[in-house]
């Protein structure tokens, strides 16, 4: 027997897997800062820790909203981008390590961009406009750091390029 039977648990099975993955992301996120090169670089990955500690507040607060206690579900994915992560940091030469980082923030934000679009939709389903609201705050600065990362990539690869060229 399915012990996800409803819609609306399936959300709160979502939602509690969006948790762990955050709840993952800042532990990756502070041995990620440690292992940053670039000053500035580490102070973005700072600056995306204080911004993931509210996304964890704002999905405790959507679990709330629901009536629910807020629950942790396995999340696979974020799992499996933070052992590449790891593997890949061991075996790079400390002048990737910052592209390593920055690569895998892109592959990270692109998949809380994964979660949050899925749980949007669910919840503009369930018509409440505060669970909606929450979780689009979440979005739009995973988005935004989905951004900083792209950027910060492009130019990292640049001066990589020239260094090897």
């Amino acid at each position: 027997m399915a012990t996800v039977e409803t819609p609306t648990e399936l959300f709160v099975y979502e939602l509690g897997a969006a948790l762990t993955m955050e709840e993952t992301i800042l532990q990756m996120l502070e041995n990620l800062q440690e292992k940053a090169f670039d000053g500035k670089l580490r102070q973005q990955l700072q600056q995306h820790h204080t911004e993931t500690q509210q996304q964890v507040q704002n999905l405790r607060r959507v679990f709330e909203a629901l009536g629910q206690e807020a629950k942790k579900q396995s999340c696979p994915p974020i799992d499996g981008l933070e052992k590449d992560g790891e593997q890949l940091l061991k075996d790079v030469d400390d002048s990737l390590v910052d592209s390593v980082i920055l690569a895998g923030v892109i592959k990270t934000e692109h998949l809380e961009v994964a979660v949050y679009d899925g749980l949007i939709i669910k919840a503009e389903q369930m018509d409440d406009d505060d669970i909606v609201a929450l979780l689009q705050e979440n979005l739009e600065q995973e988005e935004a750091t989905l951004d900083k990362a792209v950027k910060g990539a492009e130019k990292s690869a640049q001066t990589l390029v020239g260094q090897y060229s």
